[in-house]
């Protein structure tokens, strides 16, 4: 059984500055990812850009470097976690799930899905920096899994010409709408409130969005909710009123309502989850959970953000906590 000091489940930009710190102290350290390094980032819409600057999402000492200066697009950031992969030699197990983490007389016990067959590792201490989105927030209504319904906004061209409903209202909803538009489509806008919280939409966005609800661009729908979803139209359902409703005829439907954590590794492990958002129980002076030996870094210590207040740049004080 292969083992060392300390294992760490999540590729994640916190996962692997954690790692290049292990490495240079020269700590034997596992590395765990379900899928590639930077997976939740890899899936952002194409060409959709940090609100954080370059500096404050870079890691382990290495610049992010733009040619024009901007802030950094989903790929860019990508492709900088692949060279920081390549610049300390990171040895990541991807596309190797963890599914089972089980106490041993000297630390831990996980266990892989590893694609061939199952596999066990052993680690004195572990690191759950899994991150905070792995699903979506489900609406849980008629016609939501729908061939042209998507909880993800990839890329807008195969909106050009169409009818596209959006529901949402923070940043994902907004900056949609808005790309959506320029190529053509025509777009509608759902939001279960009456206007958009500033704090949630990037600031060069929240103007261009106002414009575009002003001039008639984009009908807005404010205070509705979807409650079923046809394949030729959605109902729109007012929030202080379920008598009155409203049917959007619409080609396709961007549900973008957020997403959630997936607290299985925690509960597996046995840590406290708390509140509302169910986040991990932890030593804000060391990051150790209520179970001895088990870490959490990055986003994964907030639970499923409602109102955001963990992201990169405030989570790099972790990995100094940790080692």
């Amino acid at each position: 059984m292969e083992a060392a000091e300390v294992a760490i489940v999540g590729a994640g930009p916190i996962g692997l500055e954690l790692a290049v710190a292990f490495k240079q102290l020269n700590v034997p350290c596992l590395h765990f990812d379900a899928n590639q390094i930077g997976h939740t980032i890899s899936w952002f819409p194409r060409q959709g850009r940090f609100f954080s600057s370059t500096d404050r999402i870079a890691i382990a000492g290495v610049p992010l470097q733009i040619a024009d200066q901007s802030k950094a697009t989903a790929e860019e950031y990508v492709a900088y976690l692949r060279g920081i992969c390549q610049m300390f030699d990171l040895p990541v197990y991807t596309f190797e799930r963890v599914v089972g983490i089980e106490p041993s007389q000297d630390g831990f016990v996980l266990t892989t899905n590893r694609p061939t067959e199952p596999r066990q590792y052993a680690a004195r201490q572990v690191v759950l920096a899994v991150g905070d989105m792995h699903r979506p927030r489900l609406l849980n209504i008629p016609g939501e899994g729908l061939p042209h319904v998507s909880h993800y906004f990839d890329e807008p061209h195969r909106y050009f010409r169409q009818r596209l409903l959006i529901v949402g209202g923070r940043n994902s909803a907004v900056e949609a709408a808005i790309r959506c538009d320029r190529i053509g489509a025509r777009v509608s806008l759902s939001y279960r409130r009456a206007e958009f919280d500033k704090q949630s939409v990037k600031y060069w966005l929240h103007p261009e969005i106002e414009v575009l609800i002003k001039t008639g661009r984009i009908a807005f729908h404010t205070l509705t909710v979807p409650t079923a979803i046809t394949p030729t139209h959605v109902t729109l359902q007012h929030v202080n009123n379920e008598n009155n409703t409203h049917r959007q005829e619409a080609d396709f439907v961007l549900l973008l309502t957020g997403y959630e954590m997936d607290p299985t590794l925690f509960e597996l492990a046995g840590v406290e989850l708390e509140g509302p958002n169910r986040s991990p129980k932890f030593n804000t002076r060391t990051m150790e959970t209520n179970v001895p030996g088990i870490y959490v870094a990055g986003t994964a210590a907030a639970g499923t953000q409602d109102r955001f207040r963990l992201f990169i740049e405030n989570c790099h004080i972790h990995v100094g906590k940790i080692v």
